[in-house]
């Protein structure tokens, strides 16, 4: 089941202006989106296959690049590990 306002904010922290924001004060931004508790705290907790069950799998890639994931550990993450 796709999760419009997590595929929403993944989008739009395709913007340089939004994810610098996100960078400088990540609860600001997540305020701005209608996101269930569950889905906030996959974030807090960089829960990649949570998150890639909501979302457009090159949203789900675009994020983590933005947050500065290497791509090693996002693959790991995403198998569960």
């Amino acid at each position: 089941m796709r999760d419009y306002w997590l595929s929403k904010l993944f989008f739009d922290l395709q913007s340089p202006k939004v994810a610098a924001e996100f960078r400088a004060d990540r609860d600001s931004v997540l305020d701005r989106y209608s996101l269930s508790p569950e889905v906030r705290k996959a974030l807090a907790e960089n829960d990649a296959p949570f998150l890639a069950q909501r979302t457009n799998a090159y949203l789900l890639r675009y994020y983590f690049f933005t947050i500065g994931m290497k791509d090693a550990e996002f693959v790991q993450r995403l198998r569960g590990g």
